[in-house]
């Protein structure tokens, strides 16, 4: 997937338009001030539904599907050859995962995930995107310079970490699968979905340690 430079390629046609000027996006927002305006929305209020969605509610259904797969090897074969039956067979429905490919981080290898012309991403899996991974600096920088983007966003890969650059696409948008955590041994499904983040399934951040909490 992957080309010598570490970048995935395109699968099929993005589309540009958008976040045109007369895009949905664009009109949300026309629509949200307007409202406030006339005292019929609270703009703290949307704040934090969206933070909710964004950090908490999104992003848990993907980190619970990882947490599933780091505690059954079975299913963690199966979500690297065919995420898209595994989506399919627990039943997670929504935007933008009509074809996901997932990709396992392990010792020396270490992947992360960007759309480079638009914003191609797994809304069901992983909640609203972060803005920054819509913006157009991530989408040029992380392709051109991944470690130096990792580094600033906190992230320092060891020196002899093999970087993989995946490009989502209006086809296949893609899912970093974290490597777990040492100390995590006997661990619960649900205690490990705890620790999965939001930015460790595109891959800029790793899952914390928990003894180093």
């Amino acid at each position: 997937m992957h080309d010598d430079h570490g970048h995935g390629h395109h699968h099929g046609e993005h589309d540009h338009g958008r976040h045109a000027a007369s895009s949905p996006e664009v009109r949300v927002e026309a629509l949200e001030d307007l409202l406030v305006e006339r005292g019929l929305a609270d703009r703290e209020r949307i704040d934090a539904t969206i933070q909710r969605f964004e950090h908490d509610i999104g992003p848990m259904i993907g980190a619970r599907l990882v947490a599933e797969a780091w505690a059954d090897a079975g299913l963690r074969r199966r979500l690297l050859t065919d995420a898209d039956a595994v989506v399919a067979d627990m039943d997670i429905r929504g935007a933008e995962i009509e074809h996901i490919e997932v990709k396992a981080n392990e010792p020396g290898v270490h992947n992360v995930v960007v759309c480079t012309l638009c914003s191609c991403y797994p809304w069901a899996l992983l909640g609203l995107p972060p803005n920054w991974y819509k913006s157009p600096e991530y989408r040029a920088r992380v392709v051109r310079e991944p470690r130096v983007v990792l580094a600033e966003m906190g992230l320092d890969l060891e020196a002899d970490t093999e970087l993989r650059v995946w490009d989502s696409s209006s086809e296949t948008r893609f899912l970093v699968l974290p490597e777990r955590p040492a100390g995590t041994e006997g661990w619960s499904v649900e205690r490990l979905a705890e620790l999965v983040t939001r930015d460790s399934m595109i891959g800029v951040a790793r899952v914390t340690d928990p003894g180093g909490r």
